[in-house]
């Protein structure tokens, strides 16, 4: 039980002259002089990180009428929403609920009361789910100010007073937060990990969870070399040396663990617009030859690395990372977890210098060539985004940190709806995704290793026990953004979304665990699933087909179409296809396939159409384009009585809204005709939506 309210202050005194252990973290910076008075900052519940998870917490909190703090580490509140991840990775929008919900509402009445509801701007917003930096920071900032949460920067954390729960944390500045609860919101786990917790880093082998994704991967996903890539600094000579971001080292065994962590980088926000653009700077230490991979892969005929650029409002991006050589800084993250400040900031300035260096090095190094660095020139940062840091995200995208372990781990059978915790406190719903972790030598080319992408299942739960340490470890810390989940399956969970979903469910169980008097391993779930529903939180996916996410456009019926249309459904599969509705674009009927970007040769699917009269018909395969779709997939025209056709088209991001011409061609009425999709010798995702035959000239 909690300290009662009467004897609350003699025992917290007790425990911190008596039987308090200090943890620190070593640093860098000045902590309070020996002797002098520090601020100590009193509160209910005190949240390390301004994060989204953070945000949402405290303001929960606050709501149900308890005391609330965030200590930020930064300058700044909302994480990477804030921090250019503008494209919401969002899954399912209807497994969204509570006050997430309600930030993603606040962002579309914005864009439609400013611009109206008819302006590019509302329709680039996509319900609220794509958006600039400065309007998410503008929102978390009213959401605490609304709630009158107090916000401290600029806290970096250097001491905890724990046992068996968390006493005090003390900044580097000298501050103090005491609390009755605490609430670790960082996308590292600091504050778990000076408290005592048990924490991993890096990918468990797939034996520990009986998984089948997880540890050390090649052959899967994508953004892998399409063509062979000399590895060393003199082509064919290995005594001259690896090309630098190369890893020498041994690269593990196919689904074995390890301890390293899947890449970061900068999501950057960028613009075409004249008035808005700054030119790409030219970082301090760059070096051209950190990108002699990229110039080799132009030199072949590749260029993808900016193909992740998804529009934003007002003509901006959210560019990520794509392809085989990107802004993903493969293999140079592997220390920041568990690092002290000092390590953290020098990491952080070699991504800086590694991914400013890429933009100039597309923009000037002559091995590009002139069409590139055309196209790249035309693109900037933008002067009214990140405006006290030159344009640039303060904050580096740390997919993954610590993960908490604790008495449940949420794992791939999670994902794939096998395991269904009863103590639900939200939803997930995202594509299984970790980036690539290390770029390697393999057959004498290089190899990225590490890329997984599945999906395909419906949003599953996540259980309250995730976010709790062992009730041995720590009693009054709640963990929602590092919870308790293994490498694969914290890749589905990790989504800001779903943070905020968490976070809430965490400010919730803190003012019941206070209102009851109980530690947080004990609050009754009945009364916490019963506020959280109350409080429109979604616990449970109970639709047997899902629907489309409220910011896609409304699915196509094939009879609005005109000619012949067939969906996927109506086509005869080969090969393990798998079911999705995830992209954020217009699709027939209610969902589409994909073939993974594996199994190459191995999937088909061939649509045989009534054609109602005899004459020439433009057919259009069918499918949501995406920056990882391949540019070269096979379709066979069989007509009987006829040699077969194949012709190859490309389903990446274009004009056509994903209606992708084959070619016009003079069919007979009947079913005579048979058109094969395949994914044979693909260099990307190939996507069966459907099919139309479109009457040429009637």
């Amino acid at each position: 039980m909690l300290p009662g309210t009467a004897n609350r202050a003699f025992l917290l005194c007790a425990a911190l002259l008596c039987t308090t252990f200090l943890i620190t973290l070593p640093t860098s910076g000045a902590i309070a002089a020996s002797g002098s008075v520090a601020r100590v900052v009193t509160t209910d519940l005190c949240v390390y990180g301004g994060t989204p998870a953070g945000v949402m917490a405290a303001v929960q909190m606050r709501r149900m009428g308890h005391t609330a703090v965030i200590a930020e580490p930064g300058k700044h509140l909302g994480g990477m929403s804030s921090g250019g991840l503008g494209a919401t990775d969002i899954g399912n929008a209807d497994a969204i609920g509570g006050i997430s919900r309600e930030f993603y509402n606040r962002v579309a009445d914005y864009y439609a009361t400013v611009y109206g509801k008819d302006s590019a701007q509302f329709k680039a917003c996509h319900g609220g789910f794509r958006f600039e930096p400065h309007i998410a920071e503008r929102f978390f900032n009213q959401f605490v100010a609304e709630s009158q949460v107090p916000v401290y920067y600029n806290q970096r954390l250097q001491e905890v007073r724990t046992r068996s729960r968390i006493h005090e944390i003390r900044m580097e500045d000298g501050t103090v937060y005491r609390a009755r609860m605490y609430v670790d919101a960082t996308y590292e786990g600091d504050l778990m990990a000076m408290a005592g917790v048990s924490f991993t880093i890096g990918r468990e082998g797939n034996w520990k969870y009986e998984e089948t994704l997880n540890g050390v991967q090649f052959g899967r996903g994508s953004h892998n070399f399409r063509v062979p890539i000399d590895p060393f600094r003199k082509p064919g000579d290995p005594a001259g040396g690896l090309l630098k971001g190369i890893s020498p080292n041994d690269p593990g065994v196919q689904n074995e663990g390890d301890d390293r962590v899947q890449a970061y980088n900068f999501r950057m926000c960028l613009t075409k617009d004249p008035v808005l653009r700054v030119p790409f700077p030219k970082p301090r230490g760059y070096d051209p030859e950190r990108y002699t991979i990229l110039a080799r892969y132009i030199e072949a005929g590749v260029w993808d690395a900016l193909n992740s650029s998804i529009p934003m409002p007002n003509a901006k991006t959210d560019t990520n990372n794509c392809g085989a050589f990107s802004t993903d800084n493969i293999g140079m993250n592997y220390e920041w977890p568990a690092a002290d400040w000092k390590t953290r900031e020098r990491i952080f300035q070699e991504h800086l210098t590694y991914q400013q260096g890429l933009m100039w090095f597309l923009c000037h190094d002559q091995r590009v060539t002139k069409d590139i660095r055309d196209a790249v020139n035309q693109w900037g940062l933008c002067r009214d985004e990140f405006t006290d840091n030159g344009g640039w995200s303060p904050q580096l995208y740390v997919r993954e940190g610590r993960r908490m372990v604790s008495d449940y781990v949420m794992t791939e059978h999670n994902c794939r709806g096998a395991a269904k915790p009863l103590d639900s406190i939200g939803l997930a719903a995202y594509t299984m995704d970790s980036h690539h972790t290390q770029r390697v030598v393999k057959d004498g080319r290089v190899v990225n290793e590490g890329d997984v992408q599945v999906g395909g299942f419906p949003p599953y739960p996540i259980s309250y026990r995730a976010i709790v340490p062992r009730f041995s470890e720590c009693r009054n810390l709640f963990v929602p953004v590092c919870l308790s989940s293994s490498h694969i399956a914290y890749g589905s969970i990790r989504m800001e979304p779903v943070f905020m979903v968490v976070g809430q469910s965490a400010g919730t169980a803190a003012a019941l665990a206070l209102e009851g008097d109980v530690w947080i391993q004990r609050v009754d779930m009945s009364r916490l699933q019963a506020r959280l529903r109350a409080d429109s939180q979604v616990l449970a996916w109970t639709r047997v087909a899902a629907p489309a996410p409220v910011f896609e456009a409304p699915a196509i019926a094939a009879s609005s179409l005109k000619g012949v249309a067939l969906d996927d459904r109506d086509g005869v599969k080969q090969g393990q296809w798998t079911s999705s509705n995830m992209a954020a674009s217009r699709r027939l009927g209610v969902g589409y396939l994909h073939d993974g970007d594996i199994n190459k040769g191995s999937c088909s699917i061939s649509y045989t159409p009534d054609i109602p009269t005899e004459g020439e018909y433009e057919i259009l395969v069918l499918g949501p384009p995406h920056a990882n779709r391949a540019t070269n997939v096979p379709v066979t025209i069989r007509v009987e009585g006829r040699p077969d056709v194949t012709v190859h088209i490309s389903q990446k991001i274009d004009t056509t809204e994903g209606f992708f011409s084959v070619g016009k061609f003079s069919l007979p009425a009947g079913k005579a005709t048979t058109v094969t999709i395949s994914n044979r010798d693909t260099d990307g995702f190939v996507v069966a939506d459907g099919i139309q035959f479109l009457p040429v000239g009637r």
